[in-house]
């Protein structure tokens, strides 16, 4: 007879998949034991093989989750009406606040994704090359100097990449900046850099919105 399955299950297993990345980001993947686990979420052990069926399912399932997460934030925010450069920064801003809701899964992503395996490494990469297409077609739609060619498109593109992702490694969401600051003087700097333009030309700056 099959076991019934519990009405908090999808409960429980984001409690373990929290818990596991904030370990996982202290600690390291490979340095983390189901012992270790264990204790953490305060299950037994046959209770965490029950909601994953190997640590390295709890790796899986925490990155497919951040990255489908993302895709879908990003995907609702480029499909709000508006022009080229208020769609882009919306998803600039809903990009940094998503990553500064989940500072352990972004560093368990960059660091420890060659611990899956091939195939799912490669689902992994699939939905990521997503996200990095949406955000380029966003850059391409934005821009009106006619800098962003076929040539410069990923570059332009993951060089906005880096400016987001890797605050994990400085940001504190809780700290003076919030978010939503981040992400404007982030669009700001990608768009009109430090210094102003001269002329008629000239691109006003953004407003830092407050939060």
């Amino acid at each position: 007879m099959a076991r019934t399955r519990s009405p908090k299950f999808e409960d429980i297993q984001l409690g373990i998949l929290k818990k596991a990345a904030r370990l996982f980001a202290t600690h390291g993947y490979e340095r983390t034991s189901i012992g270790d686990l264990v204790r953490a979420c305060d299950l037994s052990r046959g209770a965490i093989y029950h909601y994953f069926e190997s640590k390295e399912a709890i790796l899986f399932a925490m990155m497919d989750s951040l990255v489908r997460g993302l895709l879908e934030t990003l995907s609702e925010a480029a499909a709000q009406e508006g022009e080229p450069v208020e769609r882009l920064e919306r998803i600039i801003a809903s990009f940094v606040e998503y990553n500064a809701r989940s500072p352990d899964e972004q560093v368990i992503l960059l660091n420890d994704i060659g611990a899956l395996s091939r195939a799912e490494q490669k689902q992994i990469h699939a939905i990521e090359k997503q996200v990095v297409e949406l955000v380029a077609e966003a850059i391409a739609a934005a821009d009106t100097r006619g800098i962003v060619t076929p040539r410069t498109r990923k570059v332009y593109t993951m060089m906005l990449f880096g400016m987001i992702n890797y605050t994990y490694t400085w940001y504190d969401a809780k700290g003076p900046v919030k978010p939503r600051e981040l992400a404007t003087m982030a669009t700001d700097l990608f768009f009109n850099g430090f210094l102003p333009e001269t002329g008629a030309g000239a691109r006003p700056a953004l407003r830092i919105a407050k939060s």
